[in-house]
């Protein structure tokens, strides 16, 4: 059962348009910022020479229009979820540039880090999935938080996963099934040091990553250009304390980022899908 496109945007409603919205609040504080700073050399510019703040008016024109254009490619990638132009470039812009730019404006606005960070997520997801890459199963990584393993386990998982004893106290043992059904690698981090050097290690092409939105963030971020699909843990017990995973969602990405290589001879039905970045 592969991730569908479709299916995706149409369960990521919420956290899309929260991104556009901020995305487009954006371009507004941009554009104002230019015309002030426009406005600021033309009082004084112009007894320097009559042209100058026409020269500077094109030129700070030429700017806005350019990271306007670039806004709206990347509003029409998500809203199409189809790659578009320059489409690894504009995730690497939302990784290292807007993401920062948006958390500020978000705050300004009310909205919480959490909410931003989610629906950063989100459509980080669709810009991975829009670039439709497949790769073979060694080059796959499934990267879990070690809050996963039940605190009662005395079992150390960090290391070597596939130490874990199958006792069915928390959904290690299905995710290492999975690992072995589709053998893709499988590593349990502790944090954000220790997940850098496995993937340091690993040196994959693709990693579906489970956390916090916290750490799932960071991660995106430092595994940049690698793309990471992440998937948020559940927390029913609140964070970092035996949280949950939905294992139907880490298959499908696993199916969909293998293509043929997963073994699926067949298309799936379409269905919906939980949300990965909710």
């Amino acid at each position: 059962m592969k991730i569908n496109v479709k299916d995706l945007n149409n369960n990521q409603q919420p956290e899309k348009w929260t991104f556009i919205l901020l995305l487009l609040l954006t371009c507004v504080v941009l554009v104002g910022a230019a015309i002030f700073l426009w406005l600021v050399p033309y009082i004084g510019f112009s007894n320097i020479h009559p042209q100058l703040p026409l020269i500077m008016a094109i030129g700070f024109a030429l700017i806005v229009l350019f990271l306007i254009g670039g806004a709206m490619t990347l509003v029409f990638t998500i809203l199409r979820g189809k790659n578009l132009f320059f489409n690894r470039r504009i995730r690497g812009v939302v990784i290292r540039f807007l993401f920062p730019l948006l958390i500020l404006l978000g705050k300004c606005v009310g909205m919480g880090k959490d909410q931003v960070k989610r629906s950063f997520i989100a459509i980080n997801n669709q810009l991975v999935l829009a670039e439709n890459r497949h790769v073979k199963p060694e080059k796959l990584l499934i990267l879990l938080p070690h809050c996963l393993q039940n605190h009662e386990c005395a079992v150390r998982i960090t290391g070597d996963v596939e130490n874990c004893e199958a006792c069915g106290k928390c959904k290690i043992k299905d995710l290492v099934g999975l690992s072995a059904k589709y053998h893709v690698p499988i590593s349990v981090a502790t944090g954000g040091t220790l997940a850098r050097r496995i993937v340091v290690e690993k040196r994959p092409d693709i990693i579906i990553g489970v956390a916090c939105e916290r750490d799932l963030t960071s991660g995106i971020q430092d595994s940049y250009p690698i793309p990471v699909f992440g998937i948020l843990n559940k927390r029913p017990f609140g964070p970092c304390y035996d949280t949950d995973v939905d294992l139907e969602l880490v298959e499908r990405g696993m199916i969909t980022f293998l293509g043929n290589e997963s073994g699926e001879t067949k298309r799936p039905c379409p269905e919906d899908i939980e949300r990965a970045g909710a």
